[in-house]
């Protein structure tokens, strides 16, 4: 240990002498000393850091970045963010699992500084100076703490169970001061810590075990008595890669450009094929955007899972239609561009993210229009005659971004380019932004001619790589540049979610000429191209510009049978179907119908009928086969239809149902959407006898202007018709035919930790009227154990009927409005009859007299006491007439294993005994199970919508 701390204090005097002669940084400076200690996972350091004030503002506080504490406790603004995206991994996590900032100690030469972490930013440090701080002054700090390291399977970035180690945002670096403000951003998991740019020297210590890789430039200073120290330097960083590992995982790959550290995994290609792809790649970003000012890059399979490139190349290689060579290059293209721009453009990552964006996947599109100009979305399946009639197969590989755009748009789930990350929902944070940023910058380059957005591009890069960037630079680059006013796209294409959609009105035509007018549908004064074909070749474009639209236009007719606007998607339109008009043909716009198989994406041209074989199963239509016929491509339609005739296996008949949808996006309104729609149903519902639903209802669906908040409201308002045919299983054969007027409010906000869901319903019918009122809360409490509570209310305002057929029921609804996925609704006995449905009274005891026919209310409740097992009890007071109120109550084990989709409940006491010693208690077990499909992807997509 002598030896040890001898070598570690010349290695330490090295350190300082070598640095000692400071030089006149005109940023920020830090060096610092940190020694790894892999048996606690924790980071000692000692760090010196002259903090430049380069603003002309008078200084008495610094803020300091210190994400590493995001992971301190269940309440961090990270853990909030984990919650909001129903992950439950954070809050379920042992306590050494987490990281934090322990013991800092910040000093003004020999003065201990006062500083403080809010409660809503605990990963920010706010340090108040001893004396104010000057335009142009330093202040010099001295900082030592000690990092907790996060387990990575969080974020990624941490140290994993083989104890490698991810570092990044681990270091206390400044905030970013812009505007007259620090840039106060807390961990989101989003990669976007607004730092101050700063150069730092760092004397690394870790086990000699462990190899560093990093982005920085590293010499190794001595390695004595199991550990080695590393002397790393970098110029004019807002960010650093710090990644120890236990065996050897990255490659240099060192060109004449710069020296790229990758371990980017693929398999299947060996070192000299990924050079050539690495090299590739390299040189086109320096041509396109310039020269990367640091000598190395860091290019890891970390960041790319972070950020994957989504679509069809994210199957499994046994399934992939790429062949690996290209896939290996769109993930490295990818990344690369995305650790290129982010370490070498000083851009706001959170309110300026879109920058960042567009160039990537501008630059992404760019080299696969040089590169691989015929690939198509699905690759090599598209070369298959089986899937020519399938619009998916017919695209090119570019236009894919403009569909994850569109499929948020059409959702009206879409949000501003400008927006701020941290108030994206994550689809649009991770894609359809993204990939709409790309498409923006596309467009403008398309509009706007001769390279004008790719010198932008390069000047923006070349000028600023050594000072804090801004939107403001990279307009004002664009409009020196252009006498076109381009004022339209920052307004409308980055800083609204305005839509557009334009589509030809008139049109007429002569041997020399062709006029027709274009018509601007939502408003939005965007310029638009305008393309003429023949025999499917282009005969004639032109850019139409605001003033042109709404207008009449006559061009040369140049034997052209075919007038489209906005042909190869330059501009990212809300709806391509009202975009061409035929110059031959009796009807111009007849599309024809096209029938695909499964699923498809939308084709502007044809109106598409989906038909896919559907299989159904209740007990007493059996197994149910059918042909299924939608109109539901990937994209949403304002009109929707879908048919299912099927057939009853066990009774022998036509079965089935049909439903026809209109919805109405609303755009600037919390009542974002109105859906009206008429359903109809058709199958048994007993042994022998069908019923039929109608079903003509009207939603109202209410949302948040903050699109993340979960909170979600809905109004339906709906008339049921059913018709039933009598049955000789079933006693109450009095009510076959019935009308049921139905509006239900829903109010709901759930995440991981939290659930509230508040339904109040009112029911119109001839024969009875009743009002309900139903509220549910789950909580999940730092201790890991989770309360659910249930409340039901529900009371007749008039009940003229004669059985318990519309009753309150205080186990098993009837369902008489054909709601529940009941498999066996008419059962009183076997399997089928212990299906549990979460309605009404929600006991799970099955209790003599449980239907109430004046009023029922009742408190269902359970509470885990390990892992998925769990405690419940229900307690209730029902009302007859001609009888007094009546309490009841059960109580058992529930298994909990998916919540609302399957769970298990076995009835230990309540008004009937002891139910566990009772006989036939197998009969007494309920169980709730769900098989619809599109219930269970909604489980595990709720987190990106």
């Amino acid at each position: 240990r002598s030896t040890n701390l001898k070598t570690y204090i010349r290695v330490t005097l090295t350190f300082f002498l070598f640095i000692g002669i400071q030089k006149n940084y005109s940023q920020h400076f830090t060096k610092m000393q940190a020694v790894v200690h892999p048996e606690r996972k924790t980071i000692t350091v000692e760090q010196e850091f002259v903090y430049h004030n380069e603003s002309n503002d008078t200084l008495t506080s610094l803020v300091f970045n210190d994400w590493n504490n995001a992971y301190a406790t269940k309440f961090t603004p990270l853990a909030k963010r984990f919650s909001d995206e129903f992950y439950r991994g954070f809050h379920l996590a042992k306590e050494d699992d987490r990281g934090s900032t322990q013991n800092l100690k910040i000093l003004d030469t020999t003065t201990e500084l006062q500083w403080n972490r809010s409660e809503k930013n605990a990963d920010l440090v706010v340090v108040t100076l001893s004396s104010a701080l000057l335009p142009a002054q330093k202040v010099k700090l001295s900082f030592t703490y000690t990092l907790k390291i996060p387990n990575s399977k969080f974020t990624n970035y941490g140290v994993d169970n083989n104890e490698n180690y991810n570092l990044k945002n681990c270091f206390l670096v400044p905030a970013r001061y812009d505007n007259n403000n620090f840039a106060l951003y807390s961990n989101n998991n989003l990669d976007d810590s607004a730092n101050g740019i700063t150069s730092m020297e760092i004397l690394l210590t870790i086990p000699s075990t462990k190899i560093l890789s990093t982005d920085l430039n590293s010499q190794e200073l001595t390695a004595n008595g199991g550990i080695t120290t590393h002397l790393l330097k970098g110029n004019n960083r807002t960010n650093v890669s710090l990644i120890l590992t236990s065996k050897p995982q990255f490659i240099s790959y060192k060109n004449n450009i710069v020296d790229v550290v990758t371990d980017l995994k693929n398999t299947k290609l060996d070192d000299i094929q990924k050079a050539m792809i690495i090299d590739k790649v390299v040189n086109y970003t320096h041509t396109l955007i310039g020269k990367y000012p640091h000598e190395k890059i860091i290019v890891s399979q970390n960041d790319y899972d972070k950020n994957p490139f989504y679509g069809l190349n994210q199957l499994p290689s046994f399934l992939s239609p790429f062949p690996e060579e290209f896939l290996y290059e769109i993930k490295f293209l990818k990344t690369y561009l995305n650790s290129f721009l982010k370490t070498s453009m000083h851009l706001d990552p959170r309110k300026e993210n879109w920058i960042y964006d567009g160039i990537q996947v501008y630059a992404m599109m760019q080299y696969i229009d040089q590169n691989y100009p015929n690939t198509k979305m699905i690759g090599n399946l598209a070369r298959f005659k089986l899937l020519r009639n399938f619009n998916i197969a017919n695209i090119g590989f570019n236009d894919q971004y403009s569909y994850f755009y569109m499929l948020m748009a059409r959702k009206n789930l879409d949000q501003p380019l400008a927006e701020s990350k941290n108030n994206l929902i994550k689809f649009n944070e991770q894609i359809a932004n993204k990939y709409k940023a790309g498409l923006s910058i596309r467009f403008l380059d398309d509009y706007l001619k001769q390279d004008i957005v790719t010198q932008s591009i390069q000047d923006l890069y070349a000028k600023k790589q050594n000072a804090l960037t801004t939107r403001t630079d990279f307009e004002t680059l664009l409009k020196s540049k252009t006498k076109k006013d381009i004022g339209w796209f920052f307004t409308t294409m980055i800083n609204s979610r305005d839509l557009i959609d334009y589509k030809f009105t008139t049109l007429s035509k002569t041997k020399d000429s062709i006029t027709f007018s274009v018509k601007n549908k939502t408003g939005t004064a965007i310029p638009i191209p305008v393309y003429g074909t023949k025999k499917g070749a282009t005969v004639f474009k032109q850019w139409f510009d605001i003033e042109a639209c709404d207008s009449t236009i006559t061009i040369p007719r140049k034997n052209i049978d075919r007038l489209i606007l906005n042909l190869k998607n330059e501009v990212p339109e809300f709806n391509l179907r009202n975009n061409w008009k035929k110059l031959n043909g009796f009807f111009p716009n007849n599309r024809p119908i096209k029938f695909v198989f499964m699923k498809d994406l939308e084709d502007p041209y044809y109106n598409q009928i989906l038909y896919v074989p559907s299989i159904y199963y209740n007990l007493y239509d059996g197994l149910t086969p059918g042909i299924r016929l939608h109109n539901k491509t990937i994209l949403d339609k304002p009109f929707l239809f879908d048919v299912n005739p099927s057939y009853s296996t066990r009774s022998q008949n036509v079965s089935g149902s049909a439903a026809f949808v209109v919805n109405q996006n609303i755009r600037t309104s919390s009542l974002y959407n109105i859906r009206y729609g008429i359903s109809a149903n058709y199958f048994n519902y007993a042994q022998d006898a069908a019923y039929l639903r109608l079903n003509p209802s009207v939603q109202f669906r209410i949302r948040e202007p903050n699109f993340r908040d979960n909170r979600k409201q809905l109004i339906l308002l709906r008339q049921v018709i059913v018709n039933r045919e009598e049955s000789a299983f079933v006693t109450d054969n009095t009510t076959n035919n019935y009308s049921v007027f139905d509006a239900r409010y829903i109010n709901t906000k759930t995440e991981v930790t939290n659930h509230v869901n508040f339904t109040t319903d009112l029911q119109i019918a001839s024969q009875f009227s009743k009002l309900t009122a139903e509220m549910e809360f789950r909580k999940l409490f730092e201790n890991n154990r989770q309360l659910n509570l249930r409340f039901y209310a529900g009371s007749f305002l008039y009940n003229k009927t004669q059985s318990d057929f519309f009753s309150f029921a205080l186990d098993r609804p009837t369902d008489y409005l054909f709601d529940y996925g009941y498999i066996g609704r008419s059962e009183n006995s076997g399997i089928f009859s212990q299906q549990y449905i979460i309605a009404e009274g929600g006991f799970k005891s099955k209790i003599d007299t449980p239907f109430a026919n004046r009023w029922l209310t009742s408190l269902n409740a359970s509470y885990s006491i390990w892992n998925w097992i769990e405690l419940y009890g229900d307690i209730g007071f029902m009302k007859n007439n001609g009888s007094k109120e009546r309490f009841v109550y059960d109580s058992g084990i529930r298994l909990n294993l998916v919540t609302d989709y399957f769970e298990l409940y076995f009835p230990v006491y309540s008004n009937n005994g002891w139910e566990i010693s009772q006989d036939k208690y197998n009969e007494k077990i309920r169980f709730i199970v769900t098989f619809s499909p599109k219930t269970l992807i909604n489980l595990f997509n709720r987190k990106w919508f």
